[in-house]
């Protein structure tokens, strides 16, 4: 199955695992994928965890991210390279940790498609934002039909709360 990571691997138990979730996986989510991927790495924690994105809906299975958010997030040196949009699975919450959605909608949708909480799913379904206590926003905003500056925007939002959610993981894994 196409899916936003570079690898095609499943995540491996011993990892922790984030899945980023918004509506189509062509803007916000694979965004918050190539920005936290980045961080992970500078971290030193690739090995202990794997990131990866969806789309609640089957839009754009199969195609790159908007020229758009690849343009922005390239100028503020986060690559998309070799991304291509998914979407989401029921099997995402048996092989994903932290399931991020960008909004309430999506949260919504995500819920129900896992159908709330099943044994042996591994999900913890959470708000981006919820990692960005500083940012007055619940929700990351769909940039699809604006400007520049709504790109912009969404990438301040991930990029504060990228740092918020590595924090919370290194706590846990103890790094």
């Amino acid at each position: 199955m196409p899916g936003m990571s570079i690898s095609s691997d499943q995540p491996t138990p011993s990892k922790v695992a984030v899945l980023f979730v918004c509506m189509g996986n062509i803007c916000r989510s694979p965004t918050a994928e190539a920005v936290f991927r980045q961080k992970v790495q500078r971290a030193g924690l690739d090995d202990v965890i794997e990131v990866d994105s969806a789309g609640t809906h089957a839009y754009h299975v199969g195609d790159p991210p908007d020229p758009r958010s690849v343009r922005h997030a390239a100028a503020r040196g986060y690559d998309m390279t070799g991304l291509t949009g998914r979407q989401l699975s029921t099997y995402d919450a048996e092989r994903f940790d932290y399931v991020i959605a960008m909004d309430r909608g999506n949260y919504n949708r995500i819920v129900h498609e896992f159908g709330g909480v099943a044994a042996g799913q591994r999900a913890e379904v959470r708000m981006f934002l919820e990692f960005a206590p500083d940012v007055a926003e619940v929700e990351v905003p769909d940039p699809y039909l604006g400007g520049s500056a709504g790109f912009e925007h969404v990438l301040d939002l991930i990029e504060e709360a990228s740092e918020g959610l590595l924090a919370e993981i290194r706590e846990r894994v103890g790094r």
